[in-house]
């Protein structure tokens, strides 16, 4: 190393930054069978509209706003699923007083080609076994 070189003086006189000086906080470390995922990374096996179907086949007199709490989106999500599960066939839904009541029709075919052959009936009595 060259004192005389302008370069080491530099670097020698270089004082510390704030960034470089002071040690980052990081919180302790969780194992990874004790942590809980985070929502936005979090996926499941299962869709919305079925888990909206899930939860109103269990429980035809749910309201939406409880049904939105337990799948994890919002009321108005729920509605939309709502809408395209009734627009589909897949539920009715019959006013009762103020009060929604859903069916779902448990005999009518998922829709992907994969599992074309099995009913909805067949997929509520997995989920719930």
């Amino acid at each position: 190393m060259d004192s005389n070189n302008p370069r080491n003086k530099q670097a020698k006189e270089r004082k510390p930054t704030k960034t470089t000086s002071a040690k980052r906080q990081l919180p302790p470390k969780t194992p990874a069978s004790t942590r809980q995922p985070e929502a936005a990374n979090r996926w499941t096996f299962l869709t919305n509209h079925a888990h909206v179907l899930i939860a109103l086949h269990a429980n035809p007199n749910l309201v939406l706003r409880e049904v939105a709490t337990m799948v994890g989106i919002t009321e108005r999500a729920v509605q939309r699923i709502v809408q395209d599960l009734e627009d589909e066939g897949f539920i009715r839904r019959q006013k009762i007083g103020r009060q929604n009541q859903y069916e779902v029709l448990t005999e009518k075919s998922l829709r992907h080609t994969l599992e074309a052959h099995r009913k909805i009936g067949d997929l509520l009595n997995l989920v719930k076994s």
